[in-house]
């Protein structure tokens, strides 16, 4: 049920390219800590879509908030390389998703996210990575 509100929500932003602050205050009963660190993410410009050419597939590129400014691959709704993904959502169950997910989510939804056109054959080398 959660996460049909959060993609009511994410489609209200996407419409508008604005977030009001009665939606931001669902989203952060439903992700709590997670958005408001997303948010800082996105203040920073710290999302990228890397989008394969001729393809157009697609990944996000997020900026963690650590002083080394890792940057994770991610697919919003499924799935990020970080070690909170793996450890809060997978294995404790405790989160919907880690804030690098929700960063690209509501990038997209804003309109925020960098786009950088790669080949396909560097896209295909970033997700053997994973």
């Amino acid at each position: 049920m959660s996460l049909l509100v959060a993609e009511a929500i994410w489609s209200e932003i996407q419409s508008t390219r604005s977030v009001s602050d009665d939606q931001l205050a669902i989203l952060h009963i439903l992700f709590g800590k997670n958005l408001e660190r997303a948010t800082r993410i996105v203040d920073e410009g710290g999302v990228k879509k890397i989008l394969g050419q001729p393809s157009g597939r697609s990944i996000f590129q997020v900026v963690g908030e650590s002083r080394r400014k890792e940057e994770y691959l991610c697919f919003p709704q499924h799935y990020c390389a970080c070690y909170s993904f793996f450890y809060d959502i997978v294995n404790r169950g405790e989160q919907l998703c880690c804030k690098h997910q929700l960063a690209a989510r509501l990038a997209v939804s804003l309109g925020t996210c960098v786009d950088v056109k790669v080949s396909d054959d560097h896209l295909a080398h970033l997700l053997a990575k994973l």
